[in-house]
């Protein structure tokens, strides 16, 4: 019974930090066009704790088989998905290493593939470019920052 309690309330203190942590980072880096990725990232962190703190429950009331069975059925779960999500996330990781590049910000002249222009737009996942051409060109930030 202890061992519930202890579970409830760390998951209850963890969840509540990550969520004064995450929150507004997340808040600062993305555009305020994106806040639908905040308040779809957050929960799904902030119920972590409590999965947690779940499967600690179930195993202390003599259910750890269930506990692991659910444990390696959300790892599965979360591993496709990452894998299928791989793309957006190594684009997401490229933008805020091109945010944050002090080489490559908004105005500056590149040369792509396509022609030379200016830098227009800076995102997390895309970046878009108005070409000499009159052209505009967006493309995927892991694509920018190999090249």
């Amino acid at each position: 019974m202890l061992g519930g309690v202890v579970s409830a309330v760390l998951a209850y203190v963890s969840s509540e930090a990550v969520t004064a942590v995450l929150r507004p980072v997340l808040s600062r880096t993305r555009p305020t066009e994106q806040g639908l990725v905040v308040g779809l990232i957050v929960p799904l962190v902030r119920i972590s704790p409590w999965f947690g703190a779940s499967l600690a429950l179930l195993d202390v009331v003599g259910l750890g088989s269930l506990a692991a069975s659910l444990g390696a059925a959300v790892g599965s779960i979360a591993l496709g998905a990452s894998y299928a999500l791989s793309e957006v996330i190594e684009d997401t990781v490229a933008g805020v290493f091109l945010l944050r590049a002090p080489d490559f910000n908004r105005g500056d002249t590149v040369t792509t593939s396509a022609g030379t222009g200016v830098v227009d737009e800076l995102g997390l996942r895309k970046s878009r470019f108005e070409l000499d051409s009159g052209d505009r060109l967006v493309v995927v930030n892991r694509d920018v920052e190999t090249r």
